[in-house]
């Protein structure tokens, strides 16, 4: 596309350069005779195809024409140009303000290196805890991001940990309970 474009200036300018030595009276004949070949083609052609270089190259230079002498001069209304005119701009705006690569940015390999260190040193951490320990050193990553790391990488995001049901934790509690009572309290081991 820049290739063409710039194809097209040269062009131009090399066929501006070639109006430098011609006199008033033949630019003037010549173009009577390009406006009549427009008037052949226009009676000929139902409907010309332009390709997005001939609409960027007509949006470029026609906008600056009055509406009479657009409707006149070109095969196209007035408004149609208009519009490209507009979406010209807009892609050249668009293309300005748009980012390099769409979505979310890369994470630092470092990160990446920090949130595999922790998990292979802490078996037992999960994805949660490994993003948790990461704010805690004032790295500011999503626990998504930690999750897709380890994910990645073959690790298993939340490691498989032996459940204990709710019974069993108050029985554990209780005993626990029960022995540091024992150990403590001087009338409880008489009792004993």
């Amino acid at each position: 596309m820049l290739l063409r474009l710039a194809y097209l200036a040269v062009t131009n300018t090399l066929s501006f350069m070639r109006l430098l030595p011609m006199s008033d009276r033949d630019m003037e004949i010549e173009i009577l005779v390009l406006r009549h070949q427009l008037a052949v083609l226009q009676r000929q052609v139902s409907k010309p195809v332009f390709t997005p270089q001939d609409r960027f190259l007509l949006a470029g230079h026609l906008h600056h024409l009055p509406m009479d002498k657009l409707r006149r001069l070109i095969l196209v209304r007035p408004d149609a140009l208009l519009r490209w005119h507009r979406d010209l701009l807009r892609r050249r705006h668009g293309a300005a303000s748009s980012p390099r690569r769409p979505g979310r940015p890369r994470t630092v390999p470092s990160i990446r290196a920090l949130v595999l260190r922790l998990a292979r040193e802490n078996p037992s951490w999960g994805y949660r805890r490994i993003h948790g320990e990461l704010a805690a050193l004032g790295i500011k990553v999503a626990a998504s991001t930690v999750w897709e790391i380890l994910k990645k990488h073959g690790i298993a995001p939340s490691p498989e940990r032996t459940h204990t049901t709710w019974a069993n934790c108050l029985r554990d509690q209780a005993s626990a309970l029960c022995r540091r009572r024992v150990n403590t309290d001087p009338v409880a081991t008489a009792e004993i």
